[in-house]
């Protein structure tokens, strides 16, 4: 049980100010289809950190346990360090892919923007740590989804205030009104 709350808190917080938050916030606000947009990333979630579960659990299979021990003590310090660092989204990030459906637009971008982010990273940790791939993968989707539900709520809620401008977001110019309390 330990695995599953520990992934699940350490997760929910880096995901504070991560772009994945924001890409959902700006999928929400571009579509307004919150439950579709929030299955996307649950799936998306789902995949991205069973693939990194299953590196962290490989990892243990290599490294002795006194350099599995180092390895993770000094990834969870650097961990730590970038949790502290908000990530800024691209315009590209939030640009749709015209030929998917919004469920299939989240699915892909929200795995893809997870591709070494901080959350797939700490995945990877958690599981070579614990040993614990359901729990860890379980703990860590939640705490993805705790995170970036809020955020497509908001997001579908205060649609009418992001602008759209040629199919894309301006992130930037989201950003400003998040940090202004315009938002």
């Amino acid at each position: 049980m330990e695995a599953f709350l520990v992934s699940t808190g350490v997760v929910a917080l880096a995901e504070i100010g991560d772009k994945t938050q924001l890409l959902a916030f700006l999928l929400a606000a571009r579509y307004k289809k919150p439950w579709t947009i929030i299955l996307g990333i649950l799936l998306a979630t789902i995949a991205n950190h069973a693939l990194a579960g299953l590196l962290g659990t490989w990892l243990t299979t290599l490294l002795p346990p006194d350099a599995l021990r180092w390895v993770l003590g000094i990834s969870f310090v650097l961990m730590a360090g970038w949790i502290l660092i908000p990530d800024k989204l691209d315009d590209t990030e939030a640009v749709s892919i015209s030929h998917l459906s919004v469920f299939g637009t989240t699915l892909l971008t929200f795995f893809l923007a997870e591709m070494g982010d901080k959350t797939q990273i700490a995945t990877v940790a958690l599981a070579a740590q614990y040993q614990a791939f359901f729990l860890v993968v379980m703990g860590t989707t939640l705490g993805m989804m705790i995170a970036n539900v809020p955020a497509v709520l908001v997001g579908e809620k205060l649609a009418h205030r992001i602008p759209v401008k040629s199919g894309k977001f301006s992130s930037e110019h989201v950003q400003r009104q998040l940090v202004a309390g315009h938002g």
